[in-house]
């Protein structure tokens, strides 16, 4: 589930902390960063086929002492105004390799990738060297991306993922269907996997329309030889229906929601379909 802040929310800080002075919130930020303090939580995702874990989405937490807790989405839409993204994204994905360089092989780890990061000429070599030395096998990493990603500068964003791509890396669409679906993004991008958003699978299986839709993108999903990930999946009901119209994975609440890495650890020890 791709929890950064879309475009639309670029110097909003102040709406979503009323009273809040933008500036203190981005000092707070950069002595945090320093301090280590901005945790990184994982979202299990399930095989639809064994209901084994197959690996986790990272997600960023900033335990503010004041304003408590803050998701990535609001967090990322305070770096983005005080222009640090590029620190707040390296020390997420750093933590989330020293979490995940204890996990079993099998497990693989889903990192959020954003547009500033994507449209760095250097980010796809950076990247890989920042892999290489962390010791996790490529091919254990799915990389996920939005449209706003997208949206700036298309080339430049196929150019880089294919470059990962040819040595290992994998990538997922994140939120498809919370957008604008531009199934050029299918033909130009290296794919490996399509992230449904929740409001693609949240009328499943009740509304015969939603259904509809959701059925064909599974199909288009098999046609393409792309895996079908269904996320925000809440109900047993829904699952169930996922199950049986061919979705290969999901993640939602169902289940688990964002966990330390020991927590998630040990429901991967123990789940069961």
């Amino acid at each position: 589930m791709m929890e950064r802040t879309p475009l639309s929310l670029r110097g909003s800080v102040r709406g979503v902390f009323p009273g809040v002075k933008p500036e203190a919130l981005e000092a707070d930020l950069l002595r945090a960063l320093d301090r280590r303090e901005i945790e990184v939580l994982f979202q299990p995702q399930f095989s639809c086929q064994t209901g084994a874990v197959v690996g986790a989405e990272a997600l960023a937490r900033w335990q503010h002492p004041s304003l408590g807790e803050i998701g990535a989405r609001d967090l990322f839409a305070i770096a983005e105004r005080a222009a640090l993204v590029a620190p707040l994204s390296r020390h997420v994905v750093a933590r989330a390799l020293e979490d995940a360089g204890n996990w079993p092989e099998e497990l693989q780890l889903s990192l959020n990738i954003t547009p500033e990061e994507l449209g760095d000429t250097r980010f796809a070599a950076d990247f890989a060297e920042l892999i290489g030395r962390s010791g996790i096998a490529p091919q254990r990493l799915m990389l996920e991306i939005t449209e706003d990603v997208l949206l700036r500068d298309l080339k430049q964003a196929a150019d880089a993922l294919a470059a990962l791509r040819s040595i290992g890396f994998r990538t997922a669409l994140d939120d498809f269907g919370a957008g604008f679906c531009n199934f050029r993004y299918l033909k130009e991008l290296p794919l490996d996997a399509l992230k449904l958003d929740k409001v693609m699978v949240e009328g499943v299986p009740g509304d015969p329309r939603d259904l509809a839709v959701f059925r064909a993108i599974v199909g288009l999903g098999r046609a393409l030889g792309l895996a079908v990930v269904a996320e925000g999946i809440e109900s047993e009901i829904q699952r169930a229906t996922i199950i049986s119209e061919g979705c290969d994975y999901w993640q939602g609440f169902l289940r688990a929601q964002p966990m330390p890495s020991e927590k998630m650890l040990g429901i991967a020890r123990s789940a069961r379909r």
